[in-house]
């Protein structure tokens, strides 16, 4: 039965709604907000390579209520029916949009400039989107200068969601729902296949790894996949470079010894004094020339010629030489080593794993590994829904992944 409610607007979407889930949750999405909806036409997609095509009514009591809804249906796909170009507007202070600014979201999105729709580059959650000539941008706030022409409002805006593959190649051998009572070996068996082809053809693989990986034992493994040519970035905090070296020079993490799994007495200043030396020789790579450490995560990396960034905190001990203490300044060089990565692996650190997952396209996918369930809920949560999470200890998992690696 049509909607009696008096500010109504038309969507459409299309792609692989049903198998994908994107169709009931756009009904949803409808409803949860306290709207009609009126399927004016779908036509189901009848092959692995057909999109299906919605039309879609929507009603509301006002008019602020639905332009809420229907910003909240773009993330589905879903866009205005009409051939109007984006609003866009120019910036009249630096780090401040117009206020109507569109705030992206992870997805693809196109932008209609000039009767031409756009592909969006440097797609990312969170930032404005600027027109520059015949080009459109995302751009974080504090980017933004005076003259700058940022798309504003909804109109001339689609969004393209990334789509469930009927196929069902190596990746999505899992959906993005956590659950520890998978078969951990299955699944680092797949990884380990999908991350075999990235590398033979020449693609970029990214860790992003805490200082659990040293206090669970899995340094040996890491190393050895460092070796391997599989890890092509390196992005941390001074915490796992710090307990990286403690290792090397002392035998313990935190000070606990990790072949017998007790405390060392006086073990508690080992991590202080591992730091100690890496700052007298002057860096982490000039520990590693000097000599001064000769085992370890850092090192192998120094040696295998891995791009490694470090982003410091308010609780860092220290910090080693090579933390960047500035939190811009770090974000910058995070996002820069991102580009065009392939696959992301996240092992056991919510701070650096959420802040990668807010820089990365929804398009790159994301395997977190972590003991709690809540922290791959919460990357997820966060807006990150390419993220598949691995409950097992991350120790564990590079144990089993090196071993896949080597075969």
């Amino acid at each position: 039965m049509p909607s009696s409610r008096p500010h109504t607007a038309i969507v459409a979407a299309e792609g692989h709604l049903v198998d994908s889930q994107i169709l009931t949750s756009i009904f949803d999405r409808v409803i949860e907000r306290g709207g009609d909806f009126e399927v004016q036409h779908f036509e189901l997609g009848r092959t692995n390579d057909d999109f299906s095509r919605l039309t879609l009514k929507v009603s509301t009591d006002d008019e602020a209520s639905l332009a809420r809804l229907v910003e909240d249906l773009i993330p589905f796909g879903c866009h205005a029916v009409g051939e109007e170009d984006a609003l866009v507007r120019t910036v009249d202070r630096d780090g401040c949009a117009p206020e109507d600014f569109y705030s992206s979201t992870n997805q693809r999105t196109q932008v209609r400039v000039g009767g031409h729709w756009r592909d969006v580059d440097k797609q990312r959650m969170d930032a404005a989107i600027v027109i520059e000539g015949d080009r459109a941008v995302c751009r974080k706030l504090r980017e933004l200068r005076v003259g700058d022409r940022v798309v504003c409002g909804l109109d001339g805006l689609r969004v393209v969601p990334e789509f469930r593959d009927r196929e069902r190649s190596d990746f999505s051998f899992m959906s993005n729902e956590v659950s520890s009572e998978r078969r951990v070996e299955v699944s680092v068996a797949r990884v380990a296949r999908t991350m075999r082809a990235i590398k033979a053809r020449g693609g970029r693989i990214v860790f992003v790894a805490g200082p659990v990986v040293i206090h669970t034992g899995g340094v040996a493994y890491f190393a050895e996949i460092v070796r391997r040519g599989y890890v092509h970035v390196l992005l941390a905090g001074n915490a796992l470079a710090a307990h990286d070296a403690e290792l090397a020079l002392f035998g313990t993490s935190l000070g606990v010894d990790l072949e017998a799994g007790t405390p060392v007495p006086g073990g508690h200043r080992h991590h202080m004094r591992a730091i100690n030396a890496v700052n007298r020789a002057g860096s982490l790579r000039a520990a590693v020339e000097t000599g001064v450490l000769k085992s370890g995560i850092m090192v192998e990396s120094v040696r295998a010629g891995v791009e490694f960034h470090l982003a410091g905190s308010i609780r860092d001990d220290g910090p080693i030489a090579d933390t960047i203490r500035d939190t811009v300044e770090a974000q910058d060089r995070y996002s820069a080593a991102l580009a065009g990565a392939d696959m992301v692996i996240v092992l056991s650190t919510m701070l650096h794993g959420i802040g990668v997952g807010n820089m990365l396209p929804a398009w790159v996918p994301v395997v977190c590994v972590d003991i709690n369930p809540a922290v791959v809920t919460k990357l997820a949560d966060r807006g990150s829904s390419q993220t598949i999470g691995l409950v097992t200890d991350v120790g564990l998992f590079l144990h089993q992944l090196a071993t896949h690696l080597s075969d």
